[in-house]
């Protein structure tokens, strides 16, 4: 049986690193041209060379985005860099645009492409289409249901199909937006999204000025066009059932916790599924540990029907955030049981904390005396990613990450 891929971002060296020791079986991302995430580090040359090689050297996939919807100046330096990419043999390019395309198959008749999300395939047809013209995966567009995507798999059986499981949901058709750029003058399909969908708005009648029509919930206004996040992780069965080939996780632009959460919780579960222990009660207790980083509320977006109102968010654009990310593990002597940790948050004795790795379980302990990075012993360590070590009494791992509840 062929395994379902788990594809998560990488928005920087560090988080990419993070997703593939957590679970991940591929990645994407973008460098400094070209994909559709300007808000994140992204990488440069140097840093996808190394990245292409800490990938491989895992097993593991690395595919690279040129999805942006390009005018004529964003073409300069498009094919020296697909020359680059096709000489360090990543493993798939990300496309939406069929002029991009063209300069890929010129230069390249053999380096996988995957036709992004951005081109909005939302049937067989065009899935033909572009089967013939040699792509080998779809990124179908996120406004199909689970029923329309059994379809197109039973029309076109051989193109791999992708669709998103999990993150922030666009307003609009597949990403194509024109908000941000009319308000901002900032391209979302250029890759610089303000998310303008997020900000807070009122409505108001042009011969009426400063008269605002009650389309409010409250008197702060409203989040009109604010969705929810999509959360597939309760209903994997549904999505193997529909023989889709790779789950994506979205979020190139948040932090190596959230990917390092996230990824955990999906590889649990799609492990789970396969060795036949996937149940609700685990699906659930993997949702909360999900929800144990900055999340909205959560959505199944259009896999069972169309969005309504219970599916966007109209009081506020802002994330719940229920625990902070603390501290990475660095090394652990099991000997003298003193685990050097990188601080991330502030970390005082006396805290409660919870340790986990990509395994199934976490562990809860109460943080002790803390040595320095001066060597001396303190309560508190006051510098952000200062390196300190302190005693934990049961093993912990290089990467494992350390989380603390925030008390109301």
């Amino acid at each position: 049986m062929k395994k379902i891929e788990l594809l998560a971002p990488a928005g920087d060296l560090e988080k990419l690193k993070y997703a593939i020791h957590y679970g991940a079986d591929a990645v994407y991302l973008a460098g400094p041209d070209f994909g559709m995430r300007k808000a994140s580090k992204n990488f440069t040359n140097e840093q996808l060379l190394e990245a292409i090689e800490f990938v491989h050297e895992n097993n593991k996939k690395i595919y690279i985005t040129l999805n942006i919807i390009p005018h004529n100046e964003d073409l300069i330096g498009l094919k020296e860099y697909v020359e680059f990419l096709v000489r360090s043999q990543v493993d798939a390019l990300i496309v939406s645009d069929p002029g991009i395309y063209s300069v890929v198959r010129s230069i390249s008749k053999d380096i996988e492409i995957h036709l992004s999300t951005q081109a909005s395939v939302t049937n067989y047809e065009t899935v033909k289409f572009w089967e013939n013209m040699g792509v080998k995966r779809i990124v179908l567009a996120r406004e199909l249901s689970l029923e329309e995507i059994k379809q197109i798999k039973n029309e076109v059986p051989d193109v791999d199909l992708e669709v998103f499981v999990h993150g922030a949901m666009c307003i609009s058709y597949s990403g194509r937006c024109l908000l941000s750029n009319y308000m901002t003058g900032r391209d979302a399909n250029r890759g610089d999204c303000a998310q303008a969908c997020r900000w807070k708005y009122n409505l108001m009648e042009e011969k009426r000025p400063g008269e605002y029509f009650p389309v409010e919930e409250n008197d702060k206004g409203t989040f009109i066009f604010n969705s929810k996040d999509l959360c597939m992780i309760k209903h994997l069965p549904e999505l193997f059932e529909a023989n889709v080939d790779s789950l994506k996780i979205e979020g190139r632009v948040k932090t190596l916790y959230y990917v390092a959460t996230v990824i955990r919780s999906y590889r649990i579960a799609i492990d789970a599924y396969y060795n036949g222990t996937y149940t609700k009660e685990l699906a659930t207790e993997l949702l909360d540990e999900i929800k144990k980083v900055s999340h909205r509320d959560f959505t199944t977006g259009f896999f069972f029907k169309k969005p309504d109102e219970h599916d966007q968010l109209y009081t506020t654009s802002s994330y719940i955030r229920n625990y902070d990310f603390v501290g990475i593990v660095l090394d652990y002597d099991i000997d003298t049981k003193m685990a050097t940790i990188e601080q991330r948050n502030r970390i005082f004795s006396g805290d409660e904390l919870e340790v986990f790795g990509p395994e199934y379980k976490y562990n809860i302990f109460t943080m002790g005396e803390m040595i320095n990075s001066e060597g001396e012993t303190v309560n508190v360590v006051p510098k952000a990613q200062e390196i300190f070590k302190t005693k934990i009494d049961f093993p912990v791992k290089k990467y494992d990450l350390i989380r603390k509840a925030i008390k109301e």
